[in-house]
C-alpha cells in the first residue's frame, strides 16, 4: 500500500523513447509490483493551477479560485489524497501487489510537484545514449506515420513538444538526479539489455524486495492479468511486444537510423559535457569521428532558454532553475511528510481567511495591472493610427479640391 509519504510508490523517470516500456514490462513481472503502461494523471492535477478555456466559460474564475483563494497547502493535500486513492485502488485490483510503478516520461514537467506530494517515493532514472533516444524517436514516428523531422524542427522557432523532450526534458532530469540520494537510482538502458538479470537484482535491492527468478523474461506470461492490462493500453514502445526478452540490437542502431547532419545538429545543441557526465563519452567520440565535428563542451544556451520559455508559456508551469531532487527516505517505512508550520496563525481560521483574502486581492490587482498594460498598449496603437491618418488627410483634401476644379462630374475637363 502507498502511504501519504510515498512509500511503495516508484516513479520511473526518463525522457520519452529511453526504453521505459521495456524496463516496466520486466519490473511488473515481480509479484509485488504493479504497473500500467503510462499514467500521466499527476500532470492533470498539476495543471489545475493553469486551467484551459472551457466550453462552459469561467476560466478566470477557476484560475482565481486555485491561485487566489485555495491555499497551496490545501491544494497539495487534495492532490495527494486523489493520487493515493488512484494508486491504492490500482493495488487493490492487482491481486497481491504492494508497490506501484508510475512510468510517465514527461514528468520532467512537474518534478517540484512530485517532491512536494511524495517525498519518500523511490525514483529510478532510466538513462540512455541521447543519440539512441533521437533515433528511436525517428524510427517510432515513421512506424506510426507521425511527423518528426529533426532538421526542420530543431531550429524552428515554433514550439514542438518532441523537441522539448529531447532538450528541456533531458537537462531537467540530468540536473534533478545530479547528486546521490537514497531515494534515487540510475539505471542504464545499455546495461539493462546487456545483463538484465544483474541489473534487475540491483533495482530490486534498491526497492527493498528480493529479485524473482525470470523477471527479465517478460514474454512468458507469468501473470496473464497484469500483462494483459499492460499491453491493452497500446502506448509506449510498439516494438516491445515483438520480443520475449531484452536484446542488444537497439544499442548501436542510432548509427544506422540517423544521418550525419542529424547527429551533428543534436550534438551541437546538447554539447559534449552532458555526454561525459552521463557516462556516454565513448558514444560521443564515435559521433565526432563519424561526423568529423568536435562538439563544444557547453550546450546551446539560447535554444534551451527559448524552448524553456515556450513550454512555460503554453503550459503555465513555473520551474525552479537548476532544480535538484529533494527527497527524504522515511525510517521504518513510516510516512515521511514535509514539515508543517504549526504556528498559531496557521491554526487560526480567522487569520487563514484573511490570508486567503489577501491572496485573492493580490491576484485581482495583478490581473488588473496586466489588463491596464494591455489597454494602454491598445490605446497607444490606436493613437498612432489616428496620427498617421491625420497626417495624410491635408494632402488628400488638396487633391480633392484640384479634382473638383479641373474635372466635371462626368470626368471631362471644364
Amino acid at each position: 500500500m502507498v502511504d501519504s509519504g510515498g512509500n511503495n510508490l516508484i516513479f520511473l523517470l526518463c525522457t520519452p523513447r529511453s526504453g521505459s516500456s521495456l524496463a516496466t514490462v520486466m519490473l511488473q513481472n515481480h509479484s509485488k509490483m504493479f504497473a500500467t503502461q503510462e499514467m500521466w494523471f499527476l500532470m492533470s492535477l498539476h495543471d489545475l493551477l493553469s486551467p484551459p478555456r472551457r466550453t462552459y466559460g469561467g476560466t478566470g474564475i477557476i484560475q482565481q479560485f486555485y491561485n487566489g483563494v485555495l491555499p497551496n497547502e490545501t491544494f497539495e493535500q487534495a492532490c495527494r489524497a486523489f493520487a493515493l486513492q488512484v494508486y491504492n485502488g490500482l493495488l487493490h485490483s492487482s491481486g497481491g501487489a504492494e508497490m506501484v510503478i508510475d512510468k510517465s516520461p514527461r514528468y520532467y514537467y512537474l518534478l517540484e510537484f512530485l517532491d512536494s506530494l511524495f517525498p519518500a517515493s523511490r525514483r529510478i532514472w532510466l538513462m540512455r545514449n541521447p543519440f539512441s533516444i533521437l533515433s528511436s524517436y525517428k524510427k517510432v514516428s515513421k512506424h506510426r506515420g507521425q511527423s518528426f523531422n529533426l532538421k526542420e524542427d530543431l531550429r524552428n522557432p515554433a514550439f514542438d513538444m518532441q523537441i522539448a523532450d529531447l532538450t528541456i526534458g533531458l537537462f531537467r532530469y540530468f540536473r534533478y538526479f545530479a547528486k546521490d540520494n537514497p531515494c534515487a537510482y540510475r539505471l542504464y538502458y545499455e546495461r539493462l539489455v546487456a545483463d538484465p538479470k544483474a541489473q534487475l537484482m540491483d533495482v530490486c535491492r534498491f526497492l527493498g524486495v528480493d529479485y524473482e527468478e525470470g523477471m527479465e523474461i517478460y514474454g512468458n506470461d507469468r501473470n496473464i492479468e497484469k500483462s494483459g492490462l499492460y499491453y491493452s493500453m497500446g502506448v509506449g514502445d510498439p516494438f516491445v511486444a515483438g520480443h520475449s526478452e531484452p536484446h542488444r540490437d537497439s544499442v548501436h542502431v542510432w548509427k544506422e537510423v540517423l544521418d550525419k547532419q542529424e547527429v551533428e545538429m543534436y550534438g551541437r545543441v546538447l554539447g559534449a559535457r552532458i555526454f561525459h557526465d552521463m557516462g556516454y563519452g565513448e558514444q560521443l567520440a564515435e559521433a565526432e569521428k563519424w561526423t568529423g565535428v568536435r562538439f563544444e563542451m557547453e550546450s546551446d544556451a539560447d535554444l534551451l532558454a527559448l524552448r524553456t520559455r515556450q513550454l512555460a508559456e503554453v503550459s503555465g508551469c513555473k520551474w525552479e532553475e537548476g532544480y535538484e531532487l529533494r527527497a527524504t527516505p522515511s525510517a521504518g517505512r513510516e510516512p515521511a511528510m514535509p514539515k508543517q508550520d504549526n504556528s498559531a496563525s496557521r491554526l487560526n481560521p480567522q487569520v487563514l481567511q484573511l490570508q486567503m483574502t489577501v491572496r485573492a486581492l493580490e491576484m485581482r490587482l495583478e490581473n488588473s495591472t496586466t489588463e491596464q498594460r494591455r489597454l494602454k498598449s491598445q490605446l497607444d496603437t490606436m493613437k498612432r493610427k489616428v496620427n498617421r491618418v491625420k497626417s495624410i488627410i491635408p494632402f488628400g483634401s488638396r487633391l480633392s479640391r484640384l479634382a473638383s476644379t479641373y474635372l466635371t462630374p462626368s470626368g471631362w475637363k471644364k
